[in-house]
């Protein structure tokens, strides 16, 4: 009887846990996560080319026009750092470039001030505008 009794409670806690939304395993995705995930799509771009060490430098020519000073630069791994001291606009970025397939490279920009993360959108549409024109009129440059 005892068997029974404890048979019938753990049975009804699993269904109450499974109607309830309790279940471990049909875990919902949390706000943390798709804010985390909307900031990646915000800091990254797809660019038609293979040429890294290009890019890389194409990188390095638009941080320094938006005022950055180059702090680090692996082409290697493709990470750039670089900080600027602007008052309203600075921090440190930090700019990831690696393949993506056989004809694309993926840029991701992630600005920093101070401790926080940048998420406005704009600040990155700024820097990627800048760095496909610079893009472009590298690839078209006739010399």
């Amino acid at each position: 009887m005892r068997h029974a009794r404890l048979m019938t409670v753990v049975i009804t806690t699993s269904l109450l846990a499974g109607i309830l939304g309790c279940d471990p395993t049909n875990r919902q995705p949390n706000r943390t996560e798709e804010t985390q995930v909307n900031l990646r799509n915000i800091q990254t771009r797809a660019f038609d080319m293979t040429d890294k060490n290009r890019m890389l430098r194409t990188v390095i020519a638009t941080l320094q026009d938006f005022g950055f000073v180059l702090d680090k630069a692996d082409e290697e791994l493709g990470v750039i750092t670089a900080t600027s001291f602007d008052r309203r606009t600075g921090g440190v970025i930090t700019v990831t470039v690696r393949p993506r397939g056989e004809t694309q490279l993926l840029v991701r920009a992630s600005l920093r001030r101070g401790q926080a993360a940048v998420t406005d959108i704009g600040t990155y549409q700024n820097f990627f505008t800048s760095l496909s024109k610079s893009v472009f009129l590298d690839a078209h440059l006739v010399e």
